[in-house]
């Protein structure tokens, strides 16, 4: 299987499990809330795009940094007891997964 679909094939489990994950999460807190699933459904259709364009190469820097946004919400819903340390690391573990198959399709092209 290709690196690229993998990638997507992950990210889509991503947002599937995502609402489970956001559920608990106070009404308050509708702006993280959005922003985590914007941020997701964005890296999503970056992903899509670096797939089919000639110049892959910042499009692919713009997905980790959009990862590493998203790692950010994530850590900081933690920090706010919105999220258990289980959940927590379970999504920070799969945006690592995730995050390591960019840098090695940036590292193939």
């Amino acid at each position: 299987m290709n690196t690229e679909f993998r990638i997507i094939k992950n990210m889509k489990l991503y947002i599937e499990t995502l609402d489970d994950t956001l559920i608990n999460f106070p009404k308050k807190e509708k702006v993280l809330t959005d922003s985590i699933k914007k941020i997701s459904y964005e890296i999503l259709e970056l992903i899509f795009l670096a797939n089919i364009i000639d110049d892959k190469y910042e499009t692919k820097k713009i997905i980790v940094s959009k990862i590493n946004m998203l790692n950010f919400y994530i850590e900081l819903a933690y920090k706010k007891h919105y999220l258990s340390e289980k959940q927590c690391l379970n999504k920070c573990d799969e945006l690592l997964k995730i995050n390591k198959m960019i840098y090695g399709w940036i590292k193939n092209a």
